[in-house]
């Protein structure tokens, strides 16, 4: 019973976390994008891909995670695994977003010195 409860909480905040991000850094990202490279199509084209590899990477991480709990036997523990991965999922989101960052400005400084 206590599995249930707590992979639903997880579910929730895992998809509304995945969404509400993504969407943030679609839009945002366009601008961040154009400044970096002057083609609005292929700004776009990277954006679009970029969001579609982010929600393949966090479903395949939500579904791996929804396989390897262990049984839950207390509400205490439904709140501290419910906790940790979803704390899990926000430092994923936090390292990708900061890649995609830096290697998105390391591809614009390299079309500049050539």
């Amino acid at each position: 019973m206590f599995n249930i409860v707590s992979y639903l909480i997880f579910l929730a905040a895992a998809s509304y976390i995945t969404i509400d991000v993504g969407r943030r850094c679609y839009h945002a990202g366009k601008f961040y994008l154009e400044y970096l490279i002057h083609d609005k199509n292929l700004c776009l084209t990277i954006n679009r891909i970029l969001l579609g590899c982010y929600y393949l990477i966090n479903l395949g991480y939500i579904a791996i995670s929804l396989t390897s709990w262990d049984r839950i036997i207390s509400f205490e523990q439904v709140v501290s695994v419910t906790a940790i991965r979803i704390g899990n999922i926000m430092l994923i989101l936090c390292v990708l977003h900061y890649i995609n960052i830096i290697t998105l400005y390391l591809f614009r400084k390299n079309l500049t010195i050539k």
